[in-house]
């Protein structure tokens, strides 16, 4: 199993990112795929999940409205749209998915 995140940087307050998670080595549409995030001095937290099956998606209160999750069984992708980005969205983000991590990705939100 191999997750990789790519799509992280730096912006400012209310710009936009999209963060991809690249996944093999699994059956990628039979698994619920998640992403964290883990800011410095903080525990892991979800921010978003989307189910296998109908595309079904939570989130976290704080990103509802502005973080979409989206997957592409064909290509084993899923992505998370960031909108109107906050110093508080900075943090590390991971793709998680079949029990596995991926290396994770900086998002860092500052003026």
């Amino acid at each position: 199993v191999q997750l990789v995140e790519s799509g992280g940087g730096l912006v400012q307050p209310g710009e936009s990112l999209t963060l991809s998670c690249a996944a093999s080595g699994f059956t990628f549409s039979s698994y619920v795929m998640t992403w964290y995030r883990q800011a410095p001095g903080k525990e892991r937290e979800i921010v978003a999940t989307i189910a296998w099956s109908d595309s079904t998606a939570e989130y976290l209160d704080s990103v509802k409205g502005r973080f979409t999750i989206s997957r592409d069984n064909a290509k084993n992708m899923v992505y998370l749209q960031m909108n109107n980005l906050k110093p508080e969205d900075t943090a590390v983000y991971y793709c998680h998915g079949r029990g596995s991590w991926g290396q994770g990705t900086q998002v860092t939100v500052s003026s």
